[in-house]
């Protein structure tokens, strides 16, 4: 998946109606709440299926995914007892280190996370992780490194944090937490209908 820039960034979400935190800057629906085009303060009539399409597109581009990454996840959802795929789905996502290190307030964006980890910022247990997709399991603790406390990602998005850090996760102190616990869809950061979700994956083989 190609990444977008910040003006794609802004055109997704308001084709979807939605500001996703994920994405960064927030602001995309406050001056222009409708979709991008010649007619796009028209709404048009949404189908059955556009509209459980936009619920997996949510997803996927919060925790900027590709299509087949969001249906790895999905298949190792599935697996095991309980029928709540979509509660298992959403905590392995948030438990991503990706995006704990962007819900902990050290980036200001999921990308920008990837980053972060990418350059061997981030510590795990106070070790180097620098694979962003790895999914930390509860009572593990997330660090900046200290060569990277003056990173300007760091700095840029402590003075002004996406998100207030969720309860699934402990702020211990100014650059480090700790998850607490695997969380379910009530961390999603926005307005998300999983029976939509749910519907849009029904008939299709993942």
């Amino acid at each position: 998946m190609k990444r977008p820039g910040k003006v794609a960034r802004y055109k997704i979400q308001r084709r979807l109606g939605t500001e996703l935190p994920g994405l960064g800057k927030a602001g995309a629906l406050e001056r222009r709440p409708y979709p991008p085009g010649e007619n796009g303060n028209k709404r048009k009539k949404y189908s059955d299926f556009a509209l459980r399409l936009e619920e997996k597109q949510k997803l996927r581009f919060h925790y900027g995914l590709k299509e087949e990454q969001l249906r790895r996840f999905i298949r190792d959802s599935k697996r095991g007892s309980g029928s709540n795929w979509v509660n298992k789905l959403v905590g392995r996502l948030e438990t991503r280190l990706d995006n704990i290190v962007f819900r902990l307030g050290f980036a200001s964006s999921i990308r920008a996370a990837r980053q972060l980890i990418s350059h061997g910022h981030v510590l795990v247990d106070d070790k180097k992780l620098d694979i962003s997709s790895c999914v930390i399991t509860a009572g593990q603790t997330i660090k900046i490194r200290e060569k990277a406390k003056e990173n300007q990602i760091v700095l840029q998005a402590m003075q002004s944090p996406r998100l207030d850090v969720p309860e699934f996760l402990l702020k211990e102190t100014e650059y480090s937490g700790t998850l607490q616990a695997v969380p379910g869809m009530d961390a999603i950061p926005f307005s998300f209908d999983s029976g939509l979700f749910t519907e849009y994956y029904a008939a299709r083989k993942v």
